[in-house]
């Protein structure tokens, strides 16, 4: 957000809160039980320890301040609005999973809609590789969010995981990450979860090496890509491999050129890799993991956090005017029949004006609605009201003088 340009967003805000009408909003359940939390725009001091009895009170609360954002508590509370939180006295707490593709090393956060694309895939393969199949996790307890931003949450509201503390919850997200796992042991061997995983992750990156192997920008990519899985592998405190240069990853890509020993990799043996066999075992361990997205203002992951507050569905983001928006399971499949398009579903109605924008980053990548656009340092575009606070509230562009 550049200087004062959030003046603008603001209005419009408050006058969509203003317009917004109690069935166009989304309301947790056990209302009486959640913490609210409001952000003020510029640099006023977050307006927190709310807590309201019914919907119109919620709504009369938003419309007198206009918030930049809007945040409800994933705990549940005896006595929300105490100041103190030894005195609110929790009861529990949604699980949340919070994927945020600006955290993924490889993806470009100036290309917004691949950014969407690649977090949506990474947001359903949770679902559909981990929580649902290996967890048990059922449908019916389950609401996925769009965050309105750069990513998607998942809340899990199930009578026997309220109660987990934050150890039982982050033995959850070490086990999604693959941290702890041995894939020396495990490849091979019979059985699902991450056994199945491993013996599929070997020859994916047995492919990608093979086209690391190759001269040209196609091999120069995935080499690029390979070191980034290890940068992030590297973050995990098991990781063997901390990092990688292009030349190590290289010569692991010649390595596994040779016939008997991709053959005895691919049963298991990988041995006749010799001092490359960590990096290798990390790249199936990092290629196959998903990225627990971390927020907010504290160290603590989302899912870990017991006192958490969260983005409330159906309330608009202060950082780039997208609206956070709850979507049915079938929709987040991004290879589904009717996936979700959060660049165009997402996108409230504000008003008809259109202003001259000047980009200020070097270059960035966008669409809301229908219209797609990339721009660089300089230019001008003349933007709706949607595109005009999505690029001014993410510090892209500024109202341009001329």
């Amino acid at each position: 957000m550049v200087g004062g340009s959030w003046a603008r967003a603001a209005v419009r805000f408050a006058n969509w809160y203003d317009n917004a009408v109690e069935s166009d909003l989304w309301f947790p359940p056990r209302l009486r039980s959640r913490e609210w939390m409001f952000q003020k725009w510029g640099n006023a001091p977050y307006d927190r320890h709310r807590g309201f009895n019914t919907p119109a009170q919620v709504i009369d609360h938003i419309r007198k301040i206009g918030p930049h954002s809007c945040f409800y508590s994933t705990a549940y509370y005896e006595e929300p609005w105490q100041r103190k939180m030894a005195e609110k006295g929790w009861r529990g707490a949604d699980l949340v999973f919070d994927l945020d593709g600006d955290h993924l090393d490889h993806v470009d956060p100036f290309n917004f809609p691949e950014m969407i694309e690649i977090i949506q895939e990474q947001a359903w393969l949770l679902w559909s590789e981990f929580l649902h199949p290996e967890f048990g996790f059922k449908e019916k307890s389950l609401h996925v969010t769009f965050s309105g931003h750069r990513g998607f949450h998942l809340h899990y509201r199930s009578p026997d995981v309220l109660g987990l503390d934050s150890s039982s919850r982050r033995e959850l997200v070490n086990y999604i990450r693959g941290e702890g796992i041995d894939v020396g042991a495990l490849k091979g061997n019979s059985g699902g979860g991450w056994r199945t995983r491993i013996d599929e992750g070997v020859e994916i990156i047995l492919n990608k090496l093979d086209l690391a192997n190759q001269d040209g920008a196609e091999g120069n990519a995935t080499t690029r890509e390979l070191i980034a899985i290890i940068k992030e592998r590297g973050k995990s405190p098991d990781a063997k491999v901390k990092s990688c240069t292009r030349d190590r990853m290289k010569k692991l890509a010649e390595k596994v050129q040779h016939q008997d020993r991709r053959r005895r990799i691919l049963q298991g043996n990988l041995k006749g890799l010799k001092q490359h066999e960590h990096l290798f075992l990390e790249l199936v361990k990092g290629d196959r993991s998903l990225v627990i997205g971390r927020a907010g203002e504290t160290d603590e992951s989302v899912t870990i956090d017991i006192k958490r507050q969260i983005r409330w569905p159906g309330s608009l983001h202060g950082k780039c005017g997208l609206q956070v928006t709850d979507i049915p399971l079938e929709r987040l499949d991004p290879s589904g029949a009717n996936p979700f398009d959060a660049l165009s579903e997402a996108v409230p109605r504000y008003d008809d004006k259109v202003t001259n924008l000047e980009v200020i980053v070097d270059r960035c990548v966008l669409r809301i609605g229908e219209d797609s656009i990339e721009l660089s340092m300089g230019d001008e575009v003349k933007a709706n009201a949607n595109i005009e606070s999505f690029l001014t509230l993410k510090g892209w562009a500024k109202v341009s003088n001329t």
